[in-house]
């Protein structure tokens, strides 16, 4: 079955960084779109970044120039690496992949900025 298991998630000062990381098994990884949403308290779950299969990547508004999505095809991995990270990045992060009608989520891990 597919399994997606996130790690690196934390409590970390303002201005410090991340990075999250996603281990996808049982599935086809690099034909798959990669996402990362998150959720905080009382908040809807908004994307915060997506790349496509070959590599396109978009960000959130509110993250871009702070983080960064990437993958590693040969590990079935990916990733998010978060800097410069702000209080209001607080929440719960989910990985998420997807192609046309399948779309897989991880159990979440929770990020707290604060000092």
């Amino acid at each position: 079955q597919v399994q997606l298991v996130e790690s690196g998630g934390g409590l970390v000062q303002p201005g410090g960084s991340l990075r999250l990381s996603c281990a996808i098994s049982g599935l086809k990884f690099e034909i798959y779109a990669v996402d990362w949403y998150r959720q905080a308290p009382g908040k809807q779950r908004e994307m915060v970044a997506t790349m496509g299969s070959g590599g396109t990547s978009n960000y959130a508004d509110s993250v871009k120039g702070r983080f960064t999505i990437f993958r590693d095809n040969d590990k079935a991995t990916m990733f998010l690496q978060m800097n410069s990270l702000k209080p209001e990045d607080t929440a719960v992060y989910y990985c998420n992949v997807a192609r046309g009608s399948f779309a897989y989520w991880g159990q979440g891990t929770q990020v707290t900025v604060s000092s």
